[in-house]
């Protein structure tokens, strides 16, 4: 879980924003998750009635709000996606190569959410942290 959890986010990057924006961090990551829900249904969308032009601005909202948060496998994704789609817009032609990138889009993403939700959800058991195996006190107060 851990390795694919490190895979998946830059916990130190996601840590760094966290800092940030300090209060409004749970309110931010909220409206990433609504704007990447949105972000990924036009993707899909886009995709699904072949509108070239579609795909990139949702594309480019994702990529760049996902690398905010140290989503950079999910940013890498959208950043094929959106210079996919420009590059296709310039040529006139319909990108069909995207097919597979759109298709691992929303798993990609909800499991980055899923991610996301365990390290800010106070009722969730936390990773270690800096690497101390069993540096979390859980059952604190329990008899």
């Amino acid at each position: 879980m851990a390795e694919d959890s490190n895979a998946i986010v830059d916990w130190a990057a996601f840590s760094r924003t966290r800092a940030e924006l300090g209060s409004g961090f749970v309110r931010i990551l909220g409206y990433f998750r609504e704007d990447g829900e949105k972000s990924v249904a036009r993707i899909e969308d886009a995709m699904h009635r072949k509108d070239t032009a579609a795909l990139v601005i949702p594309a480019h909202t994702l990529k760049s709000e996902a690398r905010q948060f140290g989503a950079e496998p999910l940013g890498e994704l959208a950043e094929e996606i959106e210079f996919t789609a420009r590059r296709s817009i310039e040529m006139r032609v319909f990108p069909d190569e995207l097919v597979p990138a759109v298709a691992k889009l929303r798993p990609l993403y909800e499991r980055t959410m899923e991610l996301f939700e365990k390290e800010t959800n106070p009722l969730v058991e936390r990773r270690a942290t800096f690497g101390r195996a069993g540096a979390h006190n859980q059952n604190f107060g329990r008899i």
